[in-house]
């Protein structure tokens, strides 16, 4: 089996699409005095640090930010054949009473971020839960909807979304993967 790799984003566009969901942010919720961003390891942190750099540089207002690791909260966690890569949870913070925004970089069938909320309440009891992701691909299998979106990138049986980012892959492209016989 083969793939066909199409490069659909490059880092100029995702470059803008990181800006314009962090002034989304900061307009969605009146200012970011309440905000505090949590990225989903291991792609949603270095685009939470990037969301948390435009808005400080935006509003002059450092937001508090975390990481978080769901792997033990999957629901398929027993049923992966590989052994999980354990990256940790750093939340050093209250969730009580604030705006907590999780951050990913794909959104698809919802159960990442359902496991992620399940999560998070282990750190306080959060005002509000907003989800900020730089590609949604659709095809949920929960009712999960995201307040920010970057890119609607439809995918089809057979297609993945590959989000690559310069802090973890040297470099920043959203990639379309189809896979097939003759790809």
């Amino acid at each position: 089996m083969t793939a066909k790799q199409t490069v659909i984003e490059d880092a100029a566009s995702i470059g803008r699409q990181v800006t314009r969901m962090s002034h989304e942010i900061v307009e969605k919720n009146g200012g970011a005095e309440d905000v505090v961003l949590i990225g989903i390891r291991t792609r949603g942190e270095p685009l939470a640090e990037r969301v948390q750099s435009l808005i400080a540089a935006d509003t002059g207002h450092e937001i508090q930010l975390g990481a978080l690791d769901i792997t033990f909260h999957r629901d398929d966690f027993r049923e992966r054949l590989v052994v999980p890569q354990v990256e940790g949870t750093h939340i050093d913070f209250s969730l009580d009473d604030k705006t907590v925004v999780l951050v990913d970089d794909v959104l698809y069938t919802g159960r990442t971020i359902r496991s992620a909320m399940e999560a998070l309440m282990a750190f306080g009891r959060p005002k509000k839960i907003q989800l900020c992701v730089l590609v949604d691909r659709g095809h949920r299998e929960m009712p999960i909807k995201a307040d920010y979106v970057g890119k609607n990138i439809p995918t089809n049986d057979g297609e993945h979304v590959n989000v690559l980012l310069k802090e973890i892959d040297g470099k920043d492209a959203i990639v379309l993967m189809a896979y097939g016989e003759d790809s």
